[in-house]
């Protein structure tokens, strides 16, 4: 059942699932159907068949011809999506990756395969050491690569443009599903300049093609996280200068969700959530006089939140209480008096959709019966015996 935590955990925190299976090409439509039955509580749920498919290095490609491994990746994404309609497939497989052919990787053998999945992906890492950990990357080995970010962006878009092509001029979105540079190979300064200038080239060519990538990853043994393991204590992580970038990344208004003010409500108010993308929420308006000592939100329910203030972004458990919404005026303090807006969404409590209801297979209900108490202080609660400022 673990992998399904981490599932409903993703989702009550307000995030959609992407899901990676490699499965062996000989599993009976029974089991493919098993899967959708597993998948289909979970709403917008991306689902990565047998990733880097042309490649060699996976099993099922070694128990079956690269046709055979297409050919599944039709059959699979068929009967799944039967059973769990809300399910979005991503085909992984390599793309363009010579100019001078300008096809993509095993055309011939999954092009069906790119007419029919829901999203097409690429995995490119700018560097790469594939050695790890059984030697160390040092100028002038065979186990590890370098390219350009330039050759990078540019053989995603050819590739973007030759998926398309295949599926008769009909784009569909496009992903990286893993994506990073290689700190075992550019070192931790270089990584977060490669990851930059790459987020720069999207922005400055207003690359509306590209839909996103999943950064690989999070906390690694290696030098591909924006955390690195502490080699003393698995559970602690080393921040990397790549975190700070990758911060201000996201935090970029061209990369930024687009949130749009609706209409005046009355309570009880009932609030959907369909995805990251696509919910509907409250926005409080709230007042500062000047940048806050004190801003807290106070609940007497037991409502499961994803609330937002400040392009900072808190989460509130059915149990919690309280919700300090400090943190996010420590690093964009308040330089003067402001009208801002406390924005709140709910995702579901248990993770999962009830899919009984009419679009419950793609939407999340949850009714707010009563509005937080909101405390705001602009000075401490008792002042300094010391500072002779105040």
């Amino acid at each position: 059942d673990e992998p399904f935590n981490y599932m409903r955990d993703i989702r009550k925190h307000g995030q959609d699932v992407t899901l990676t299976l490699t499965i062996d090409p000989h599993v009976t439509d029974e089991m493919l159907a098993a899967i959708g039955e597993d998948l289909k509580t979970f709403g917008r749920l991306f689902l990565r068949i047998n990733h880097e498919a042309t490649g060699n290095w996976f099993s099922f490609n070694k128990r079956a011809t690269y046709q055979e491994v297409a050919d599944f990746y039709c059959r699979a994404s068929r009967i799944i999506k039967k059973h769990a309609p809300n399910v979005l497939t991503i085909l992984c497989i390599g793309g363009v990756e010579n100019h001078e052919t300008g096809e993509i990787e095993k055309e011939k053998e999954f092009s069906q395969a790119v007419r029919e999945t829901d999203i097409w992906s690429v995995d490119k890492y700018m560097a790469l050491h594939w050695g790890w950990p059984y030697d160390v990357a040092e100028s002038g080995g065979n186990s590890h690569s370098r390219s350009s970010v330039k050759d990078t962006f540019d053989m995603t878009k050819a590739s973007y443009e030759r998926f398309k092509y295949i599926n008769g001029g009909i784009s569909k979105p496009m992903v990286m599903s893993e994506f990073n540079a290689d700190g075992d190979v550019t070192g931790a300064y270089e990584q977060a300049e490669m990851v930059k200038m790459f987020c720069d080239m999207i922005k400055d060519n207003k690359a509306e093609w590209f839909t996103g990538f999943t950064f690989y990853q999070f906390r690694d043994r290696g030098r591909l996280g924006l955390e690195i393991q502490d080699p003393n204590n698995a559970d602690v992580g080393i921040e990397q200068p790549v975190m700070k970038t990758y911060k201000n990344i996201i935090h970029d208004e061209w990369f930024m969700p687009s949130l749009n003010i609706g209409d005046e409500i009355s309570l009880p108010v009932t609030l959907r959530w369909g995805n990251s993308e696509d919910a509907e929420g409250i926005a409080i308006p709230v007042h500062f006089d000047k940048s806050p000592h004190f801003c807290e939100l106070v609940f007497e329910d037991d409502s499961n939140l994803m609330i937002e203030i400040n392009g900072r972004w808190f989460y509130k458990s059915p149990q919690a209480k309280t919700i300090d919404l400090m943190p996010a005026f420590f690093e964009k303090p308040l330089e003067n008096s402001a009208d801002m807006t406390v924005n709140i969404f709910a995702p579901p409590a248990s993770g999962e959709n009830d899919i009984s209801t009419q679009d419950g297979f793609f939407n999340y209900y949850y009714t707010i019966e009563k509005l937080p108490k909101i405390r705001i202080l602009t000075s401490p609660v008792e002042p300094s015996r010391d500072r002779k400022d105040v």
